[in-house]
């Protein structure tokens, strides 16, 4: 079987397709350093941006199912710094579900360009989840919780620090203890973009005035928070479906809640840490998770239905989804 895509000449990254654990389709393009001409390899780390999203609610959804907190348990309840504005009875369920109206740190409904972010603060001061928190915590609440949708970074940086008041452990050692390690995802964790390991991509961002490609390590945060900022390998974030989807690291009735609409808006459905997408022939909905950052750009998902995995990463911020929307429509027709 082959999938017959029409990637653009300047794609830079990876696009991996396997249907009924059938690879249909697994091309590498371009540079993972620029500078040194290292290319692009199926095992090449990748910054993923808010897709690490998904790993912060799996990480939650674990240990309601522990019984060390439930989707009614609320901040004021878990945190322990001065909330100010922030409403305490911001439950987790409101946080899984971008339905809190906590303020957002980067609300991508005012700012599309999150380097912007970082002009007059340093982002090399960014380096644990609290670093975070001088960002949001003197601002208004925007709306009265669970009374809409709309996607919110602030909630998950907030998830991940319940998720160290919890274990009292850094947010990413827990994952990568609770997640990573069973998933056998090796290549994949939360590293200082000063301090990478070895066969990680630089992610470029294009400069209009010079005509020329710079690195994002001043546009990002010096490393991720619960909001995003994994890196991960192509290989890995097929692990990570697989053990997902076979009941591995979550049970079957909280793997049901993850991927049941939680909140929607007109042009959005959201579960837990996942965005649910409708296949336009069967109106069944799929799971994905994706993310966004000066030169990163990611989307994955798992067509249950179809049997369909689909993985598209570029480290120069090409646009992953109009290939994940052709992967979609190709796989209704023709294979």
């Amino acid at each position: 079987m082959k999938l017959n895509l029409s990637i653009p000449n300047d794609f830079n990254g990876v696009v991996y397709v396997e249907k009924d654990n059938n690879i249909i389709f697994n091309q590498c393009y371009g540079y993972a350093n620029t500078t040194f001409m290292i290319p692009i390899q199926l095992h090449t780390r990748f910054p993923t941006a808010s897709a690490g999203k998904v790993f912060i609610a799996t990480a939650i959804l674990q240990l309601i199912e522990q019984r060390q907190l439930s989707f009614d348990s609320t901040i004021g309840e878990i945190l322990s710094f001065d909330l100010h504005q922030i409403d305490k009875n911001i439950t987790i369920k409101q946080l899984l579900n971008h339905t809190s109206g906590i303020p957002d740190y980067f609300d991508e409904s005012l700012m599309q360009d999150y380097s912007q972010l970082w002009k007059n603060t340093p982002s090399y001061n960014f380096r644990r989840s609290k670093d975070l928190i001088p960002l949001f915590i003197n601002k208004p609440m925007s709306y009265q919780p669970g009374t809409k949708f709309k996607y919110n970074n602030t909630g998950y940086v907030v998830l991940g620090l319940i998720i160290e008041e919890i274990t009292k452990k850094p947010f990413d050692q827990y994952i990568n203890e609770t997640i990573f390690v069973p998933c056998i995802m090796n290549d994949t964790g939360y590293y200082e973009l000063d301090r990478l390991p070895k066969n990680c991509a630089d992610a470029y961002i294009y400069d209009t005035n010079t005509e020329s490609y710079y690195t994002n390590i001043f546009s990002v945060e010096a490393k991720g928070s619960g909001a995003g900022g994994a890196f991960i390998t192509v290989p890995d974030i097929k692990k990570y479906w697989q053990h997902l989807l076979q009941e591995n690291i979550l049970s079957k009735e909280m793997l049901q809640q993850m991927f049941h609409i939680q909140s929607n808006d007109k042009t959005s459905k959201y579960g837990y840490g996942v965005w649910l997408q409708k296949d336009k022939i069967t109106n069944q909905t799929f799971p994905m998770f994706m993310g966004s950052d000066p030169g990163v750009s990611f989307i994955s998902s798992y067509h249950l239905e179809k049997d369909l995995l689909s993985i598209i990463v570029s480290n120069f911020g090409n646009d992953v989804w109009k290939i994940h929307r052709e992967i979609q429509q190709l796989t209704n027709t023709n294979i």
